[in-house]
């Protein structure tokens, strides 16, 4: 039986998807619940793209301890230097190098020849090596690339001091059976393969995403990389929930498993959707809402009487809590405390007395409080802005009749805590709320994506409402949740205005690279 490793790219590929904008306190979050989750390499980001970017993943760095961290770079010092001064206080400093070694990657991207190409990756893994213990280096949309060349570069930054090589399916572009191949060829072509481990990094654009990755596994691959609920870049990346858990369903099959803890899976997913706002399908495969939901008649009586008939993923398998209801307006603090713990949540002493008033106030409006509330009220307070002076709603006020036309009224304090009046309308109550707070606010903001989801279901179900906007030039996403969908709405929009200006603030600030 082979173990193969883990590396999650979540707070990395992930990242990048469209619309998709963490702060610092979301990203440490995600990064604790992918240690718990038992990933064995968490990439936490690009350190020399921004100091956002570098500030998240230090601080990512000295705050996991069971897990490796690693950092991207390109092939050049710079680059390297950053990852290096983010993760040079871990347990284990581990570096990511990629360039690209397709014809068309080098002829009209990098504008270098192949023998140039090879010198620079030499180069750049032979320099990371004198920091690193453990340099992985990519070869960047290796799927169309030409075999002989990659078995050549490969050779060489083997050679250079490279511990890890990865073969990534950059665009989505591969079959399973010629991606397996090219595992298989590589193996019996490098000569000195066995000094490395090969990891297999696969995107979803013509949803092979993880079958790709599985055939990598049967090919000889050792790690295999993805995000959770396969979000990242234009189709997404493998999702690593989809691969482990058929590992290990399919353990005859594939002779192989991952270390990871599969009842942390369906909490880790409901995490990283909560932040970045991206809503899992309810028919995606193993954490989708109807994984194990049976409409059909025939389905459900023969689950009910063997549930293996239609059903070969237990809920419990990935951490599914059948009884939901969990606590009521009489359940005390220590109680509610049990129950964040459980859901893996460790917040201070601050923040756990905040959200417990948050807690007591819904439990006083709504009749059943399930994991999905306390998740939501955990998730907003463990994650909520508190190091840059930030506007607050006051009050709300909508008037809204079939035939009048819709008009917000709010009371918001301001950063310097003036509280400031105003009155708009709109052609709806949500538009309204939003040209009354762009009166309010200083610089000039423009709404591009508005989403709304409720959290769990019935008539009083809390509101989750995402918006991406643009405010004083620079583009950032936010979230609001409440029992009303229009207080929601505007909660969401000053979530976003008070998450960019922290990045301005960051940004303005000098970080040492």
């Amino acid at each position: 039986m082979r173990t193969i490793d883990v590396f999650d790219t979540t707070l990395r590929d992930g990242e990048q998807s469209a619309g998709v904008n963490l702060n610092t306190i979301e990203k440490v979050e995600v990064a604790r619940q992918l240690e718990r989750l038992g990933v064995d390499i968490i990439e936490a980001g690009f350190p020399a793209a921004s100091k956002g970017d570098f500030e998240a993943v230090k601080l990512i760095g000295d705050t996991v301890k069971d897990s490796s961290v690693t950092g991207l770079a390109r092939a050049n010092e710079k680059d390297i230097d950053a990852v290096w001064e983010a993760l040079r206080g871990t347990a284990e400093p581990r570096i990511h190098v990629f360039l690209a070694t397709s014809p068309i990657h080098m002829t009209y991207k990098l504008k270098m020849t192949p023998e140039e190409v090879v010198e620079s990756a030499v180069r750049a893994v032979q320099y990371a090596k004198k920091f690193f213990p453990k340099v992985q280096w990519s070869a960047e949309d290796a799927c169309r690339s030409d075999e002989a060349f990659l078995v050549q570069i490969i050779t060489k930054v083997i050679e250079a001091g490279a511990n890890v090589i990865n073969l990534p399916d950059t665009v989505g572009y591969i079959t399973p059976k010629e991606y397996g191949n090219l595992f298989k060829y590589v193996k019996e072509q490098v000569p000195n393969i066995d000094r490395v481990k090969l990891s297999a990094h696969c995107h979803d654009d013509l949803g092979m995403a993880t079958a790709n990755s599985l055939a990598a596994i049967e090919g000889g691959a050792d790690q295999i990389e993805g995000t959770i609920n396969g979000i990242g870049e234009r189709a997404g990346n493998a999702s690593l929930e989809e691969i482990a858990v058929a590992l290990h369903i399919r353990e005859d099959f594939y002779q192989a498993s991952t270390r990871l803890k599969l009842h942390e899976i369906k909490k880790t997913s409901t995490l990283v959707s909560k932040l970045t706002g991206m809503k899992v399908p309810a028919n995606k495969a193993v954490v989708g809402d109807n994984a194990f939901a049976h409409e059909s008649g025939i389905h459900q009586d023969g689950v009910l009487k063997e549930k293996t008939t239609y059903e070969i993923i237990t809920p419990e398998l990935i951490g599914v809590n059948q009884n939901r209801l969990v606590l009521g307006k009489h359940s005390g603090r220590h109680a509610f405390k049990n129950k964040a713990l459980e859901l893996g949540f460790e917040l201070t002493d601050e923040k756990l007395k905040e959200a417990f008033v948050v807690f007591k106030d819904l439990a006083d409006k709504k009749k059943e409080i399930f994991d999905e509330d306390i998740f939501s009220i955990l998730t907003n307070k463990q994650t909520e802005l508190s190091d840059v002076a930030a506007y607050e709603l006051e009050s709300l006020q909508v008037q809204y009749g079939m035939n009048n036309i819709p008009t917000a009224t709010i009371e918001m304090k301001m950063p310097d805590g003036e509280l400031v009046h105003v009155a708009s309308t709109g052609s709806g109550s949500v538009e309204a709320i939003y040209n009354t707070i762009e009166k309010i606010l200083p610089n000039p903001s423009k709404l591009s994506d508005y989403k709304i989801h409720s959290v769990g279901g019935g008539r009083d179900a809390l509101a989750e409402v995402y918006v991406r906007i643009t405010y004083g030039g620079t583009e950032g996403s936010g979230r609001g949740t409440a029992q009303d969908v229009l207080e929601a709405s505007a909660r969401a929009y000053i979530n976003a205005v008070n998450r960019i200006s922290m990045i301005e603030s960051r940004t303005k600030a000098k970080v040492s690279l």
